[in-house]
């Protein structure tokens, strides 16, 4: 043979790229699909694992700043698991209808220190009392937000937005929904790196190598990864902990490694049901209500980025934007119903279980309903939820350096649909990206240093109006690109299929496409009544 043995040419069919997919394949259960019940009932307990991070981060920050103890903190985050439960349901049973876990919103937190610093708080001697003034506080200004979702949501105006997204726009949208949270990942692992490292050096095996190593009939590795991980790792830390290992550590260190150190256990009750006002009568003031409307708005944006992952990973087709406006509405109620509880946090869609439906390859909305069956159950019982809840946050930190990197890496894969060999495309792409990080980064920068954001008049909540918007990479990112995409060569007909525009023609409306129906579907007959259009 010429060439002493030279591989033969490539056929012209293997040069070929690879297709376009409207929807994801290789997903062993897609949305409407599953998987049987023992199976799901895991599945579905790993996914409140997975959301508990986030719901132990937020309250653990906020409520010592607040004036209250671990027993406050306790029952804030069982209040706000209790409300995660409910308003997961009310999304997968009447809002977009996708798998989307519905948790705790990192960008509702900055408003809240703006309402916890207040001038009006600080002369409170008694730490529990100024916990109540302060949860009051929060409560009456996330009432007031809640609207803005509401409003925009179910009057159409969000839908008449979206429609206007092209997959030019959604992939930063979407791709710093995960990639934009990276300060949550590995900086949150060092804080213990003999605990988080290992878990996510698990991780990497029993998701990506077992698998392929061990054959066995059914995928078990990579599917229940999660729960193996963190078994090992947390008896690990257990293990440390109760040999003395962090006696002579620094305060820090021992909050973050030792399984013992939340304080959640001891200050949980064994039963407890959250009810509406349980801290009293909601207090209101016109300033932190706007800020935490515009901080409302930002978490809207973001849980947009975040839907269209969960639809693309439950192996659905892309979300009509009507379906979108529903559920941006009912993610509104879900922030009421927020501030009628009391969490001290808004709602949004959680990255990190968007990012384990990617991981187990199930997108299936049962094991969803499941995981907010055990919000709800474990929020109840204290005791037994606190004993999950006490897990060391650097073994989460670990899960979402997976899990965020999925989400990313779903917004990229909407590039499939763009012309890449277009000089407009690599501008509007490199651009709202460069922007959606370097923007945030200079805001964040100044307020580490100055104590404030670069925006500092008299009026606090003004101040946070514009600063908390563009802390977020996400909304700055999108808006960079929403607003290029849709005012560069908008009308040329090249333009129009270089920006992947033709390829969601079909989903604009609900009607046209007929997986959309078998999709997103209102139950027991409800599209009567609420037609999507």
């Amino acid at each position: 043979m010429a060439g002493g043995g030279a591989a033969p040419p490539p056929k012209q069919e293997e040069l070929q790229a690879h297709p376009v997919k409207d929807q994801l394949p290789s997903v062993s259960y897609c949305i409407t699909s599953p998987p049987p019940w023992p199976e799901a009932i895991i599945l579905g307990f790993q996914h409140y694992i997975v959301m508990l991070g986030t719901s132990v981060i937020i309250p653990s920050a906020l409520v010592p700043q607040m004036g209250g103890g671990n027993e406050e903190k306790a029952r804030v985050i069982q209040t706000l698991l209790f409300v995660a439960g409910i308003n997961t349901l009310c999304q997968s049973f009447f809002g977009t209808r996708l798998p989307a876990v519905m948790g705790g919103s990192y960008t509702v937190v900055a408003p809240t220190i703006s309402i916890i610093m207040a001038g009006r708080y600080s002369n409170e001697t008694d730490p529990h009392e100024k916990f109540l003034r302060t949860m009051r506080g929060t409560q009456g200004a996330l009432i007031i937000a809640s609207t803005i979702q509401i409003i925009l949501g179910f009057s159409g105006l969000w839908r008449n937005v979206v429609r206007f997204l092209s997959p030019l726009s959604a992939v930063p949208l979407i791709s710093l929904a995960g990639f934009g949270l990276y300060e949550l990942g590995f900086p949150g692992v060092a804080k213990c790196v003999e605990i988080g490292l290992p878990e996510i050096i698990l991780m990497l095996v029993f998701s990506q190598y077992l698998p392929h190593a061990i054959h066995v009939a059914k995928p078990v590795f990579d599917r229940f990864s999660v729960i193996f991980t963190i078994a090992i790792v947390w008896l690990y830390a257990y293990i440390l902990t109760a040999s003395g290992a962090y006696k002579n550590a620094r305060t820090k260190t021992q909050v973050h490694c030792r399984v013992d150190r939340s304080g959640l256990i001891s200050g949980a009750p064994w039963i407890n049901v959250p009810y509406p006002f349980q801290w009293g009568a909601p207090t209101f003031d016109a300033g932190e209500c706007f800020a935490m409307m515009m901080a409302s708005f930002v978490a809207l944006v973001e849980s947009t980025g975040t839907f269209i992952a969960v639809s693309r990973y439950a192996s659905a087709t892309m979300i009509p934007p009507s379906v979108l406006g529903r559920g941006i509405g009912w993610q509104g109620i879900g922030t009421l119903l927020g501030a009628f509880f009391g969490t001290a946090n808004g709602t949004a869609v959680s990255v990190e279980n968007a990012g384990l439906l990617a991981l187990t390859h199930v997108g299936s909305r049962r094991v969803v309903q499941i995981s907010a069956g055990f919000m709800i159950f474990f929020s109840i019982l204290g005791k037994f939820g606190a004993i999950f809840a006490s897990i060391p946050l650097p073994i989460f930190a670990a899960l979402y350096c997976i899990f965020f990197a999925y989400i990313g890496a779903c917004g990229l894969s909407f590039l499939q649909f763009c012309n890449l060999n277009s000089f407009r495309t690599k501008f509007i792409m490199g651009f709202s990206f460069f922007m959606g990080l370097s923007v945030p980064q200079y805001f964040n920068e100044y307020t580490s240093v100055a104590g404030y954001g670069p925006v500092h008049t008299g009026a606090r909540w003004f101040n946070d109006m514009v600063n908390v918007p563009f802390s977020s990479k996400q909304f700055v990112a999108v808006l960079v690109a929403f607003f290029l995409d849709n005012t560069i060569q908008c009308r040329d007909t090249a333009v129009w299929r270089d920006r992947g525009y033709h390829w969601w023609d079909k989903f604009r409306s609900f009607k046209t496409d007929s997986r959309s129906e078998e999709f997103y579907s209102l139950p027991f007959n409800l599209n009567k009544f609420f037609p999507s259009v």
